[in-house]
Protein backbone atom coordinates (compact mmCIF):
# COMPACT_ATOMS: atom_id res chain seq x y z
CA UNK A 1 0.00 0.00 0.00
CA UNK A 2 1.38 3.40 -1.06
CA UNK A 3 0.39 7.02 -0.52
CA UNK A 4 -1.28 8.50 -3.61
CA UNK A 5 0.54 11.59 -4.91
CA UNK A 6 -1.70 13.77 -7.08
CA UNK A 7 -1.06 16.10 -10.00
CA UNK A 8 -2.93 19.40 -9.55
CA UNK A 9 -5.27 20.96 -12.10
CA UNK A 10 -4.97 24.73 -12.69
CA UNK A 11 -7.79 27.14 -13.52
CA UNK A 12 -7.56 30.54 -15.17
CA UNK A 13 -9.60 33.19 -13.38
CA UNK A 14 -10.17 36.89 -14.06
CA UNK A 15 -8.85 37.62 -10.58
CA UNK A 16 -5.88 35.21 -10.69
CA UNK A 17 -2.16 35.92 -10.82
CA UNK A 18 1.21 34.19 -10.53
CA UNK A 19 1.51 33.45 -6.79
CA UNK A 20 1.01 29.72 -7.36
CA UNK A 21 4.22 29.71 -9.38
CA UNK A 22 6.14 32.08 -7.12
CA UNK A 23 5.16 30.46 -3.83
CA UNK A 24 4.93 26.79 -4.81
CA UNK A 25 6.95 26.46 -8.01
CA UNK A 26 4.00 25.15 -10.00
CA UNK A 27 4.13 25.22 -13.80
CA UNK A 28 1.04 27.41 -14.19
CA UNK A 29 -0.60 27.93 -17.60
CA UNK A 30 -0.65 31.77 -17.57
CA UNK A 31 -0.43 34.89 -15.41
CA UNK A 32 -4.15 34.76 -14.59
CA UNK A 33 -4.03 31.43 -12.78
CA UNK A 34 -6.40 31.71 -9.85
CA UNK A 35 -7.00 28.15 -8.67
CA UNK A 36 -4.99 25.01 -8.06
CA UNK A 37 -7.38 22.07 -7.75
CA UNK A 38 -4.95 20.03 -5.71
CA UNK A 39 -7.03 17.03 -4.62
CA UNK A 40 -10.13 16.77 -6.79
CA UNK A 41 -12.46 14.17 -8.21
CA UNK A 42 -14.89 16.76 -9.55
CA UNK A 43 -15.63 16.24 -13.27
CA UNK A 44 -14.68 19.87 -13.96
CA UNK A 45 -11.08 19.12 -12.95
CA UNK A 46 -10.14 15.69 -11.60
CA UNK A 47 -6.66 15.12 -10.19
CA UNK A 48 -4.55 12.27 -11.56
CA UNK A 49 -2.40 9.89 -9.52
CA UNK A 50 1.31 10.34 -10.27
CA UNK A 51 2.89 7.28 -8.63
CA UNK A 52 2.60 3.54 -8.10
CA UNK A 53 0.27 1.01 -9.65
CA UNK A 54 -2.48 3.59 -10.14
CA UNK A 55 -0.29 6.15 -11.93
CA UNK A 56 -2.29 7.93 -14.62
CA UNK A 57 -5.65 7.14 -13.01
CA UNK A 58 -8.04 10.00 -12.30
CA UNK A 59 -9.21 10.27 -8.71
CA UNK A 60 -12.88 9.96 -9.65
CA UNK A 61 -12.15 6.68 -11.47
CA UNK A 62 -10.10 5.40 -8.54
CA UNK A 63 -12.93 6.21 -6.12
CA UNK A 64 -15.38 4.25 -8.27
CA UNK A 65 -13.18 1.29 -9.24
CA UNK A 66 -11.16 0.76 -6.04
CA UNK A 67 -13.32 1.81 -3.08
CA UNK A 68 -11.23 -0.36 -0.76
CA UNK A 69 -8.51 2.32 -0.93
CA UNK A 70 -10.94 4.66 0.84
CA UNK A 71 -12.40 2.16 3.30
CA UNK A 72 -15.39 1.20 1.09
CA UNK A 73 -17.28 4.48 1.58
CA UNK A 74 -21.03 4.86 1.16
CA UNK A 75 -20.84 8.09 -0.84
CA UNK A 76 -21.18 7.75 -4.62
CA UNK A 77 -18.67 10.55 -5.26
CA UNK A 78 -15.46 11.59 -3.55
CA UNK A 79 -16.83 14.14 -1.08
CA UNK A 80 -13.98 16.66 -0.71
CA UNK A 81 -12.04 19.11 -2.86
CA UNK A 82 -8.78 20.77 -1.81
CA UNK A 83 -7.76 23.99 -3.59
CA UNK A 84 -5.16 26.71 -3.33
CA UNK A 85 -6.53 30.10 -4.39
CA UNK A 86 -4.47 33.07 -5.58
CA UNK A 87 -6.65 36.14 -5.12
CA UNK A 88 -4.47 38.56 -7.06
CA UNK A 89 -7.59 40.75 -7.36
CA UNK A 90 -10.86 40.81 -5.41
CA UNK A 91 -13.08 37.81 -6.03
CA UNK A 92 -16.76 38.32 -6.73
CA UNK A 93 -19.05 38.56 -3.72
CA UNK A 94 -20.73 35.16 -3.70
CA UNK A 95 -22.70 32.56 -1.83
CA UNK A 96 -23.08 28.78 -2.14
CA UNK A 97 -26.11 26.50 -1.74
CA UNK A 98 -26.55 23.66 0.72
CA UNK A 99 -26.95 20.02 -0.31
CA UNK A 100 -30.73 20.09 -0.52
CA UNK A 101 -30.92 23.21 -2.71
CA UNK A 102 -28.08 22.12 -5.01
CA UNK A 103 -29.57 18.66 -5.49
CA UNK A 104 -32.80 20.13 -6.83
CA UNK A 105 -31.45 23.17 -8.67
CA UNK A 106 -27.97 22.08 -9.85
CA UNK A 107 -28.54 18.63 -11.36
CA UNK A 108 -27.68 16.69 -8.24
CA UNK A 109 -24.51 18.64 -7.42
CA UNK A 110 -23.40 18.71 -3.79
CA UNK A 111 -23.79 21.88 -1.79
CA UNK A 112 -20.71 23.85 -0.88
CA UNK A 113 -19.62 24.35 2.66
CA UNK A 114 -15.95 25.30 2.73
CA UNK A 115 -13.16 26.61 4.93
CA UNK A 116 -10.04 28.69 4.42
CA UNK A 117 -6.54 28.58 5.85
CA UNK A 118 -4.76 31.88 5.09
CA UNK A 119 -1.33 30.88 3.76
CA UNK A 120 -0.26 34.44 2.98
CA UNK A 121 -1.76 37.87 2.48
CA UNK A 122 -0.67 41.44 2.04
CA UNK A 123 -0.28 43.69 5.06
CA UNK A 124 -3.56 44.96 6.52
CA UNK A 125 -5.57 42.60 4.27
CA UNK A 126 -9.25 41.94 4.74
CA UNK A 127 -12.04 39.87 3.24
CA UNK A 128 -15.81 40.00 2.95
CA UNK A 129 -17.46 37.65 5.39
CA UNK A 130 -21.20 37.97 5.98
CA UNK A 131 -23.72 40.79 5.59
CA UNK A 132 -25.66 43.25 7.72
CA UNK A 133 -29.22 42.68 6.47
CA UNK A 134 -31.63 41.56 9.19
CA UNK A 135 -34.41 40.33 6.90
CA UNK A 136 -34.60 38.95 3.37
CA UNK A 137 -36.56 42.05 2.33
CA UNK A 138 -33.76 44.26 3.61
CA UNK A 139 -31.20 42.08 1.80
CA UNK A 140 -33.09 42.45 -1.49
CA UNK A 141 -33.50 46.20 -1.08
CA UNK A 142 -29.82 46.78 -0.29
CA UNK A 143 -28.75 44.70 -3.29
CA UNK A 144 -31.17 46.50 -5.62
CA UNK A 145 -30.01 49.88 -4.36
CA UNK A 146 -26.32 48.95 -4.62
CA UNK A 147 -25.62 49.70 -0.95
CA UNK A 148 -22.61 47.41 -0.90
CA UNK A 149 -20.62 49.27 1.74
CA UNK A 150 -23.57 49.11 4.10
CA UNK A 151 -24.51 45.54 3.27
CA UNK A 152 -21.18 43.71 3.28
CA UNK A 153 -19.17 42.90 6.40
CA UNK A 154 -15.39 43.09 6.21
CA UNK A 155 -12.98 41.35 8.56
CA UNK A 156 -9.22 41.72 8.89
CA UNK A 157 -7.06 38.68 8.11
CA UNK A 158 -3.45 37.60 8.60
CA UNK A 159 -1.38 34.52 7.70
CA UNK A 160 -2.34 31.52 9.81
CA UNK A 161 -5.98 32.54 10.25
CA UNK A 162 -8.70 29.94 9.69
CA UNK A 163 -12.31 30.58 8.66
CA UNK A 164 -15.23 28.14 8.42
CA UNK A 165 -17.62 29.18 5.64
CA UNK A 166 -20.95 27.30 5.77
CA UNK A 167 -23.24 27.24 2.74
CA UNK A 168 -25.45 30.35 2.79
CA UNK A 169 -22.59 32.63 3.89
CA UNK A 170 -21.99 35.71 1.73
CA UNK A 171 -18.22 36.00 1.25
CA UNK A 172 -15.32 37.07 -0.95
CA UNK A 173 -11.57 36.80 -0.77
CA UNK A 174 -9.90 40.11 -1.50
CA UNK A 175 -6.78 41.27 -3.32
CA UNK A 176 -3.43 39.93 -2.17
CA UNK A 177 -4.58 36.72 -0.47
CA UNK A 178 -3.29 33.14 -0.86
CA UNK A 179 -5.57 30.53 0.67
CA UNK A 180 -5.81 26.77 1.05
CA UNK A 181 -9.47 25.86 0.77
CA UNK A 182 -11.07 22.62 1.92
CA UNK A 183 -14.61 22.24 0.61
CA UNK A 184 -17.32 19.88 -0.41
CA UNK A 185 -16.78 18.58 -3.94
CA UNK A 186 -18.88 21.19 -5.71
CA UNK A 187 -18.37 23.82 -8.40
CA UNK A 188 -21.55 25.81 -7.76
CA UNK A 189 -21.17 29.52 -7.03
CA UNK A 190 -23.85 32.23 -7.08
CA UNK A 191 -22.44 35.70 -7.71
CA UNK A 192 -24.08 38.54 -5.82
CA UNK A 193 -21.80 41.40 -6.92
CA UNK A 194 -18.74 41.59 -9.17
CA UNK A 195 -17.68 45.27 -9.11
CA UNK A 196 -19.14 45.68 -12.62
CA UNK A 197 -16.18 43.76 -14.04
CA UNK A 198 -16.15 42.65 -17.64
CA UNK A 199 -14.77 39.43 -19.12
CA UNK A 200 -12.15 39.25 -21.88
CA UNK A 201 -14.89 39.86 -24.45
CA UNK A 202 -16.05 43.05 -22.79
CA UNK A 203 -19.23 41.57 -21.31
CA UNK A 204 -20.39 42.08 -17.76
CA UNK A 205 -20.05 38.83 -15.86
CA UNK A 206 -23.28 37.06 -14.98
CA UNK A 207 -24.86 37.47 -11.57
CA UNK A 208 -27.19 34.90 -10.00
CA UNK A 209 -29.28 37.08 -7.74
CA UNK A 210 -32.45 35.01 -7.49
CA UNK A 211 -30.62 31.85 -6.47
CA UNK A 212 -28.22 33.81 -4.26
CA UNK A 213 -31.08 35.40 -2.33
CA UNK A 214 -32.80 32.03 -2.02
CA UNK A 215 -29.80 30.40 -0.33
CA UNK A 216 -28.35 33.28 1.74
CA UNK A 217 -28.62 32.87 5.50
CA UNK A 218 -30.50 35.90 6.90
CA UNK A 219 -29.47 37.33 9.24
CA UNK A 220 -25.83 36.30 8.91
CA UNK A 221 -24.64 33.76 11.47
CA UNK A 222 -21.04 33.60 12.65
CA UNK A 223 -20.02 29.99 13.20
CA UNK A 224 -17.26 29.99 15.79
CA UNK A 225 -14.61 27.28 15.62
CA UNK A 226 -12.42 26.96 18.69
CA UNK A 227 -9.05 25.61 17.62
CA UNK A 228 -7.62 22.88 19.81
CA UNK A 229 -3.86 22.35 20.03
CA UNK A 230 -2.23 19.05 20.96
CA UNK A 231 1.52 18.81 21.54
CA UNK A 232 3.05 15.41 20.72
CA UNK A 233 6.60 14.28 20.09
CA UNK A 234 7.99 16.55 17.34
CA UNK A 235 4.52 17.51 16.10
CA UNK A 236 1.87 20.04 17.04
CA UNK A 237 -1.62 19.13 15.85
CA UNK A 238 -4.06 22.04 15.57
CA UNK A 239 -7.67 20.98 15.09
CA UNK A 240 -9.58 23.76 13.33
CA UNK A 241 -12.98 22.22 12.70
CA UNK A 242 -14.90 18.96 12.95
CA UNK A 243 -18.17 19.26 11.05
CA UNK A 244 -20.62 16.97 9.30
CA UNK A 245 -18.83 17.76 6.03
CA UNK A 246 -15.14 17.57 6.95
CA UNK A 247 -12.55 17.79 9.67
CA UNK A 248 -9.46 19.96 9.13
CA UNK A 249 -6.15 20.06 10.99
CA UNK A 250 -2.68 21.52 10.70
CA UNK A 251 0.33 19.35 11.50
CA UNK A 252 3.43 21.36 12.40
CA UNK A 253 6.27 18.85 12.25
CA UNK A 254 9.79 19.48 13.58
CA UNK A 255 11.87 16.33 13.29
CA UNK A 256 10.60 12.74 13.22
CA UNK A 257 6.91 12.35 14.01
CA UNK A 258 5.02 9.06 14.11
CA UNK A 259 1.41 8.71 12.96
CA UNK A 260 -1.00 5.79 12.86
CA UNK A 261 -4.22 5.62 10.80
CA UNK A 262 -6.04 2.38 10.09
CA UNK A 263 -9.70 3.20 9.44
CA UNK A 264 -9.59 6.63 7.79
CA UNK A 265 -8.19 8.00 4.53
CA UNK A 266 -6.53 11.41 4.80
CA UNK A 267 -5.92 14.32 2.43
CA UNK A 268 -2.53 15.99 2.99
CA UNK A 269 -1.30 19.28 1.51
CA UNK A 270 2.23 20.46 2.34
CA UNK A 271 2.20 24.25 2.59
CA UNK A 272 5.68 24.70 4.05
CA UNK A 273 8.90 22.72 4.38
CA UNK A 274 10.37 19.52 3.00
CA UNK A 275 11.54 16.07 4.05
CA UNK A 276 10.34 12.48 3.78
CA UNK A 277 7.44 10.18 4.55
CA UNK A 278 8.53 6.69 5.66
CA UNK A 279 6.20 3.69 5.46
CA UNK A 280 6.81 -0.05 5.27
CA UNK A 281 10.54 0.48 4.60
CA UNK A 282 9.76 2.82 1.68
CA UNK A 283 10.70 6.50 1.58
CA UNK A 284 8.72 9.21 -0.23
CA UNK A 285 9.81 12.79 -0.73
CA UNK A 286 7.57 15.56 0.54
CA UNK A 287 7.97 19.23 -0.27
CA UNK A 288 5.99 22.45 -0.24
CA UNK A 289 3.21 22.15 -2.81
CA UNK A 290 2.92 18.35 -2.57
CA UNK A 291 -0.59 16.90 -2.27
CA UNK A 292 -1.35 13.30 -1.42
CA UNK A 293 -3.91 10.88 -0.04
CA UNK A 294 -3.08 8.43 2.73
CA UNK A 295 -5.25 5.35 1.99
CA UNK A 296 -7.53 3.78 4.56
CA UNK A 297 -5.70 1.00 6.41
CA UNK A 298 -2.31 2.61 5.80
CA UNK A 299 -1.27 2.03 9.40
CA UNK A 300 1.86 3.51 10.93
CA UNK A 301 4.05 5.99 9.09
CA UNK A 302 6.71 8.52 9.95
CA UNK A 303 7.17 12.05 8.68
CA UNK A 304 10.68 13.41 8.99
CA UNK A 305 11.54 17.06 8.37
CA UNK A 306 10.15 20.49 9.13
CA UNK A 307 6.67 21.05 7.76
CA UNK A 308 3.32 22.68 7.92
CA UNK A 309 0.72 20.29 6.50
CA UNK A 310 -3.02 20.86 6.16
CA UNK A 311 -4.86 17.58 6.72
CA UNK A 312 -8.53 16.81 6.14
CA UNK A 313 -11.00 13.94 6.08
CA UNK A 314 -14.75 13.39 6.16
Amino acid sequence: MEPLFLKPVFKERIWGGTALEKQFGYDIPNNKTGECWAISSHPNGPSVVENGEYAGTALNDLWREHPEIFGNPKEEIFPLLTKILDANMDLSVQVHPNNAYAKVNENGELGKTECWYIIDCKEDADMIFGHNAQTTEELINMINEGKWNDLLRRVKIKPGDFFYVPSGTVHALCEGTLVLETQQSSDTTYRVYDYDRRDDKGNLRDLHLEKAINVTTVPHQDILTNSMVEELENVTITTYVKSEFFSVYKWTVEGKALFSFYDQYLLLSVIKGEGTLLHDRESYSLAKGTHLIIPSGFGEFEIDGEYEIIVSHT
